[in-house]
């Protein structure tokens, strides 16, 4: 790729409603185009952008973005809430963006989303391990000490009930 990090790419991505969006103006940042001029494609063919690749974010998710990013500078003169694109929507702006470096950008955005969903994936499947483990550890001990506790009965049971003190005798 180009002089853009993979980490760079990484930052720009948010999980707002539940799923992981690129905002408008990051993108054109990357594609070195103006948001405006990127909108504006959009909105020229949005039939190809459904609420599921794209949408447009509340004033509070905006407020929220802005207090992560914190370069709130950046957003001067906005006045509408920026758009996020998902994965798919990302994919798509490749089709309605022509220049080679939208195309190169939108590759290595596409792989970054699907090395983020595999890591996701082997967590959940780390997490899963984990909790199968704590119970069947769980159980084991359980188990333990009920018998242990069967154990202790049983011996108590069969000591004489004259016990004789152990230590010095009062006088």
């Amino acid at each position: 790729m180009s002089d853009v990090s993979l980490s760079k790419i990484e930052n720009m991505i948010y999980v707002i409603r539940g799923q992981k969006v690129m905002l408008d103006s990051d993108l054109a940042d990357l594609y070195e185009v103006e948001t405006k001029q990127l909108n504006r494609q959009v909105r020229r063919n949005i039939l190809r952008f459904p609420e599921d690749f794209m949408f447009q974010l509340t004033q509070d998710e905006f407020r929220e973005i802005q207090k992560i990013k914190c370069t709130i500078d950046q957003y001067g003169g906005q006045r509408k809430s920026p758009y996020a694109f998902t994965e798919n929507g990302v994919a798509m702006l490749s089709s309605v963006l022509n220049s080679d470096k939208a195309v190169l950008i939108n590759i290595s955005i596409i792989r970054i989303f699907t090395k983020l969903r595999s890591f996701l994936i082997l967590e959940k499947g780390l997490s899963e391990r984990m909790n199968k483990l704590e119970s069947g550890t769980n159980k084991i001990f359980k188990l333990v000490f009920e018998r242990l506790d069967a154990i202790e009965n049983t011996v108590d049971s069969k000591l004489p009930s004259s016990k004789k003190k152990i230590g010095l005798k009062e006088e």
